[in-house]
This record gives structure tokens, sequence and C-alpha cells, in this order.
């Protein structure tokens, strides 16, 4: 619960014309907390949805009635159709420090960026937006959320912006938000559903338990692309060996993309191959890496030559990594012969550094390729389309959130929130949540969010409401056309199974 009561300012009214707006009012996210109304349609699997777009600030203030921060956010209503009981999904991105831009202009929005190609190549500027097909919009309304000093959500002045940079404070803050949304808007009746991307998912896994133990709302969905919800399942930290065994499908799916891998698995389809580089990452990797020192060194020579086969990389290298290459080395590694390095959010990418002696790659290929053309794509949707003219820099991936407090309860901080997730479906046991995991995404990999959820121990009549489905692309699969359509195909599925007995499942 925040420590300060929070409440909605005053919105002034705009006027709503059709898509793009005709008129738009001036507004600085630091001062003033001005709303402006647009209306639009687009066209849905064939049909027409019509709706109103409200872009602009909420406002929090404390329990004297002052200012603490205006809340950027961008909310889209079906207006063709409408019902009063109509779904919400309150959407955001990660980082920490992320604005909900990818999620808004790559997947669940009228409008997406337009890319080069069907690989997600972002071609040359200017960049643009086309209607959304793919969107979201005619199974569910949606808020896309810009988390304190992300987008242009800013503390006021003389609030300190460490009051929204933690776990605990920035899911109270959004927690809040959401609440007072509701109520200024009154969806009470609405069924409502959490999407996050990255950290993001790490933020929807407290949510769906803040609302709940804090505010007395119900979740009905959660969706989770690229998830991370335990921490410790990513980090490379000295004598944690967790994250190596469960990146290794990473490596070997990118190491397959790139035709880097000897031709045993090579020749081979990328499921077979990644199935057998599971278990032997659940069973013998692990148990070497468990043995530490006690490993001998037949054994240690036996897993780095299977470590090979698996991943490409030569076995003495393996070897000189102590069986434990983190994933910028790998990334640098893998294509150091032709002087290529691989992304990090999607390791389809590749780039190239200054020179091929390095043990880093010097830069992420992949959100090289993403980020200018998001930039450029939402500066001028929101100012053109949506009429919303600010002088005020659009944070897309900030740095001001850090420092990020994880707390200090474990001595760790609070890395997992997986076990918050596990408690609110066990009380709320009609919520369902989907999973979303690309096999290229090195971030935050696939076979990590396997292994949270088959650690959540959730209760038996429980494990079906979580569906997990697997992507050829990486973090942001959605850029890549294929995946895009059939991760439009299983969240309106995800939807519509989740929304269709009232009693849950």
């Amino acid at each position: 619960m925040l420590s300060r009561s929070f409440a909605v300012a005053s919105i002034a009214a705009a006027l709503a014309a059709l898509h793009p707006v005709a008129a738009a009012q001036e507004s600085t996210p630091d001062t003033d907390p001005t709303i402006v109304t647009s209306s639009g349609s687009v066209s849905i699997a064939g049909r027409v949805v019509a709706y109103e777009a409200r872009t602009g600030t909420l406002t929090i203030n404390d329990d004297d009635g002052e200012p603490l921060a205006h809340v950027f956010h961008i909310a889209y209503s079906r207006t063709s159709n409408a019902a009063e009981d109509r779904p919400i999904t309150f959407v955001f991105n990660g980082g920490p420090g992320s604005s909900s831009i990818w999620l808004h202009m790559g997947l669940f929005g009228p409008y997406r960026v337009d890319y080069a190609d069907d690989f997600g190549n972002p071609g040359a500027p200017p960049y643009d937006t086309v209607p959304n097909e793919l969107s979201l919009l005619d199974k569910t309304d949606l808020v896309f959320i810009d988390p304190v000093s992300t987008g242009y959500s800013r503390p006021v002045e003389g609030v300190e912006k460490s009051e929204f940079h933690g776990v605990e404070e920035d899911l109270d803050s959004i927690a809040e938000f959401i609440r007072l949304y509701l109520g200024e808007h009154e969806r009470w009746g609405s069924p409502i559903f959490l999407a996050g991307e990255s950290y993001g998912t790490f933020r929807a896994a407290g949510l769906a338990a803040e609302l709940w133990n804090d505010h007395h709302i119900a979740t009905r969905g959660v969706v989770l692309v690229s998830a991370v919800l335990d921490m410790l399942t990513i980090r490379y930290l000295d004598g944690h060996d967790l994250p190596y065994p469960l990146i290794l499908p990473t490596y070997v799916a990118t190491a397959h993309f790139h035709d880097a891998l000897p031709p045993r698995n090579q020749d081979r389809p990328l499921r077979d191959v990644l199935r057998d580089a599971e278990r032997f990452a659940t069973t013998d990797y692990a148990l070497a890496l468990m043995q530490g020192a006690r490993l001998s060194e037949d054994q240690e020579a036996d897993i780095a030559r299977r470590l090979g086969e698996f991943t490409g990389l030569d076995p003495e290298f393996i070897l000189d990594s102590n069986l434990r290459v983190p994933l910028s080395a790998f990334a640098k590694e893998l294509l150091r012969e032709r002087g290529l390095t691989v992304g990090r959010l999607d390791s389809r990418f590749t780039g190239q550094d200054r020179d091929d002696a390095g043990d880093s790659y010097e830069y992420d290929p992949s959100y090289g390729a993403i980020r200018g053309v998001y930039t450029a794509a939402f500066n001028r949707y929101v100012r053109e389309d949506l009429g919303y003219k600010t002088d005020a820099d659009y944070r897309v991936l900030t740095g001001e959130v850090r420092p990020w407090s994880y707390g200090t309860g474990s001595g760790l901080g609070i890395t997992n929130l997986g076990e918050r997730l596990r408690s609110a479906m066990h009380q709320q046991p009609y919520m369902n949540v989907f999973v979303a995991s690309g096999y290229y995404d090195a971030a935050t990999p696939y076979f990590a969010a396997d292994y949270t959820v088959d650690h959540l121990q959730l209760r038996p009549e429980l494990r079906d409401n979580v569906r997990v489905r697997y992507y050829e692309a990486g973090h942001m699969m959605y850029v890549h056309r294929p995946d895009l359509e059939k991760l439009r195909g299983d969240l309106a599925a995800f939807y519509d199974e989740t929304l269709r007995d009232r009693r849950g499942r």
C-alpha cells in the first residue's frame, strides 16, 4: 500500500476528431495533465474496429492533495459494439526504465511500426507507422502505461524520483494508477488483464498480487512476453551456476540459426536439437557444474566436448571458460571467424565491432535494429495522429531510474516475484496466464522462463491455467512477421478461452 493516497487531477476537455486528429492541445508533461481525445478505426481480422484514443497524463497526489507525478498513458477504447463489461488490458514494458512503446507499437496497438521486411530489419529512415491489422483491440480495450521517469511520465518539481524507482515503489504506483483509472473511467465492471514484457513481466507478476492484496481488485488474465519472474535465472553472479544451463538451449538455437553447429546437429530440425539440449542442460551439464572442483579432468573434457557439439564453440574455449560461457563471451565468440557478433535481445541479428579480438561485443545489434525505428515512428505518431504535442523528451529507455531498489529482504533483495504470482493464482483460481517466449531471446531465455513456471509449485488443478507458447524470433518476437501473426492468434485464443467460462477453469 502506498504511504500516500493518490487522487486524479482535473482533466481538461479536448475535441474528438476522426483519425488522424484534426485539432490538438498543447501539453507539457512536467506541469500540465491535459488529455487529448481523438478517434479512429482499424481493420482487424476483416472487421472494422472503431475506437476512441485518450492521450495524456493522470496526476497522482499525496495525502494533502499536492501533486507527486504525472503518469503518461495512451488508452484505446472500442466504440463499435462497446460494452461496460468489455475487457481492459493494462500494458507496460520493462527495463526497468522502459516506456511502453514496444508492446504498443509492435503488437497490441491499432498502429504499429513499419519494418523494411518480414525479418524485422528497419531499413533506412524516415520511419512511419501502418495500421495494425493484428492488433488486440478487437478483443480488449488497451491502456499503455509509462512508469514514472519513462516516456513523458515525470515526478513533479520537488518530489524525489527515488519514490518511484524500486520494485515495491513501482508496484505501488502502477497499482494505484490502475485503481484510479478504473474509477475515473467507470471500468469496475470490466475483466482486467495485465500485459508486460521483460521486466514488465516481473512487474505484472507482482501487480497480480498487489492489486488483490492491497486494493481487492481481481485479475482475470496475465500476459507475460519474454518473461523473467526470477532474476536469479538470468544473473551471472560469482558462484551462481543456474543461468548457464538455462541459457544453453538459446545458444543452441542461435548457432543452429547461423549454420554454426557441427553437421550432426545442424542437419536436424531445430526443435529436435533443442529437446536434446534441454535434457543435457538439466542432467549431465547441471550435475557437472554442481560438482565444481570435484569434477575430474576427463569428465570436464567430456562436458566441454558435448557443449561444443551443442553450441558450435571450440571445446578448448569452453574449457578456458571453466564450462561457463556468459552471454557477452558467446555473442562475440560464436561468429568471430566471420567478423560478426550476435544480438542479445534477438540473436538472429548480427553486428560488426571495430575489431575481432575482444572478449565481448561492443553493442547489441538487435537493439540497434529497433531503437531508431520505434523512437521516430512513435514521436511522429503521438504528435501527428494522436495530436499530443510537447517539447519534452519521450524517454524510450532511460537510465534515469537508476539506482533501482530491489529491497534488502533476503540479502539479495527482491529477486523472485514468481511466488507472488502463484499466491495470486491460488487465491483467484479463475486467473489465467499466457507466457510467450522466443527461441532467440538471450536476454530472458525461454528455458529460464520454463524453469520458473515449472517451479511455481502451483496446485495440479491450476497448472493448465498457464499456457506457454514459443516463437522463432527473439525478445520482441513480434518484429518477425510470421511470429507476429502467430502471437496474435495465440493471444486472441487466450482472451477467448479465459473469458468463456465465468466460473473459471
